[in-house]
């Protein structure tokens, strides 16, 4: 085998068009041989471009509606071949195989079906199979023949010929192969997760996950880690999907922080008000509604201005002047919403670090899917926590029950402890977060932690009490004790929201009647790890 190997004969067969007659152009100026199929041979023809079906070089029509057509020894022959092995060239000339020195493939298009939610027998009919047999015939003979399945590569093939007098590199066929076994694996596992989903598979025996690289980041988590974002190609409005307006590069960090802090809001509909979430590391610091958005963001940014600072605040409604005024007046790693007006535009264009996201839309709370998590040897797959919880799923199970305001406080803190680490302990009052304590090993020291954050902001506002004082309190898991209950009743909380299913729920009911304290069960908790 040669490192260098020229490209004399190619074959062009796609789904996606775009590029392809600029590339059969370059391709015939250069001297290759064109070969084709179906769409994409009418395409190229009518481009003025000479072609040869493929039918005309197997013998065989194309058959049962396209099905078959490069399933052949004349195909897969001239893109197995070895060409530095006496008898497979003594075959290929036996049998007349024409060596393919370039195959162009994209697939047919599942991924695209999927999305807008075809039938089953759609689906199926999306299923390419020829496409990717040959894609894994070329990859694994790249000593000699380079496939390409992204349109993005026609550019890099032919500066790849030009720069060898139309020839190219072992490295590069090498680069083509490594890109496209990752194609097919992609497609396997649309395909094979589409299935999982359509029998209704919990656990199907494997499962695939890949992704689609959107950016090379600068670092990790920390900058000794190299990393990367991958989209998964869903268009779920989000960090991933979002327009960026302005600001630098996004690092794996504001990634991970931007998708909490939106993730977040989107549990408030915009119909019901404006709502903000300031997040930091992940966990949120601040959280309100308000009657204007830039109210909600000043109730945020109440409940907590220390870690405020360097944070990541996501909108329900899009960004107005006002409220970007609000938010320049202390550094800001990113700002996420479905929109912004031109004169919120013009106030951050003077903070050119500020990165602005638009998203076009807000997630569906609701939307099921899949989380994965990397541990070693293996991964953890479960479905999304989209549990909710209205006011006729709560059980009153203390002597005072909550009044109407206390309600709508519990429901709002329930929400936010949902996207919060456990253990989790959130006090509201007013639609607005007073004080957060996240990923304790002990529910007790959350509760002391956020009444510590909620006398803290007190004392910074000039206040006489606690910000805790007359609140709601959520437990995104179920009180073991009756501890910490009362660590929360001592900050100043009136009404709790828990999940209920202690062993001992009985004395810490006891010991909610005797505080005083109104709560509802949910049935239901919301860990988050």
């Amino acid at each position: 085998m040669t490192d260098l190997h020229p490209v004399r004969r190619a074959l062009l067969s796609v789904s996606d068009k775009t590029g392809l007659i600029d590339l059969g152009k370059a391709l015939a100026a250069r001297g290759v041989e064109l070969l084709s199929t179906g769409g994409s041979a009418k395409t190229l023809r009518e481009a003025g471009l000479t072609v040869k079906d493929v039918s005309e070089v197997t013998g065989f029509p194309e058959m049962m509606d396209g099905r078959v057509k490069t399933l052949h020894p004349m195909v897969h022959g001239g893109l197995l071949a070895l060409r530095d092995n006496d008898t497979h060239v003594a075959a290929m000339d036996e049998h007349g195989i024409g060596a393919i020195d370039l195959l162009v493939v994209n697939l047919y298009p599942f991924e695209a079906a999927l999305k807008r939610g075809a039938a089953y027998d759609e689906m199926i009919e999306n299923i390419d199979i020829g496409g990717p047999a040959m894609i894994r015939a070329a990859a694994k003979n790249h000593s000699f023949v380079n496939v390409v399945v992204d349109v993005e590569d026609y550019d890099a093939l032919l500066a790849e010929l030009d720069k060898n007098d139309g020839q190219t590199t072992y490295g590069f066929r090498q680069w083509l192969a490594q890109n496209a076994y990752a194609r097919t694996a992609a497609y396997d596992a649309a395909v094979s997760n589409w299935m999982a989903g359509a029998l209704a598979l919990q656990a199907p025996r494997r499962r695939a996950v890949a992704g689609q690289l959107a950016q090379t980041l600068r670092y990790g988590e920390n900058p000794h880690q190299d990393a990367a974002f991958y989209l998964d190609g869903s268009d779920r409005a989000g960090v991933a999907t979002a327009t960026q307006i302005q600001g630098k590069e996004l690092s794996y960090n504001n990634i991970n922080d931007t998708d909490a802090a939106f993730e977040l809001v989107s549990e408030f509909d915009p119909a019901d008000g404006p709502a903000v979430a300031i997040i930091k590391h992940a966990n949120p610091c601040g959280v309100a509604k308000g009657a204007t958005l830039v109210e909600a963001y000043s109730k945020a940014f109440d409940c907590d201005r220390t870690s405020a600072f360097g944070g990541i605040v996501a909108l329900n409604q899009p960004l107005d002047a006002a409220t970007a005024q609000e938010i320049t007046q202390i550094f800001t790693e990113v700002v996420i919403a479905p929109g912004a007006s031109d004169e919120a535009k013009e106030i951050f264009a003077g903070k050119k670090n500020l990165r602005l996201l638009i998203t076009d839309g807000l997630p569906n709370p609701k939307d099921t899917g899949m989380t994965t998590r990397q541990v070693s040897g293996g991964m953890l797959v479960q479905d999304k926590d989209v549990g909710h919880r209205a006011m006729d799923d709560l059980k009153v199970v203390t002597e005072k029950a909550p009044t109407e305001a206390q309600m709508a406080d519990l429901l709002f803190a329930w929400k936010i402890a949902k996207h919060v680490k456990s253990n989790a302990i959130v006090y509201v009052k007013d639609t607005q977060t007073v004080g957060v304590g996240a990923g304790q090993m002990s529910r007790v020291d959350s509760a002391t932690i956020a009444g510590v954050k909620a006398q803290r902001m007190a004392e910074v506002l000039e206040l006489d009490e606690s910000l805790a004082q007359g609140s709601a309190v959520a437990s995104d898991a179920f009180f073991p004790f009756a501890d910490g209950l009362m660590e929360a009743a001592s900050n100043g909380a009136t009404c709790v929201i828990q999940p209920g299913g202690s062993m001992r729920d009985d004395e810490v009911i006891k010991a909610a009647n005797e505080a005083g304290l109104a709560m509802v069960f949910t049935g239901m908790r919301h860990f988050r790890h």
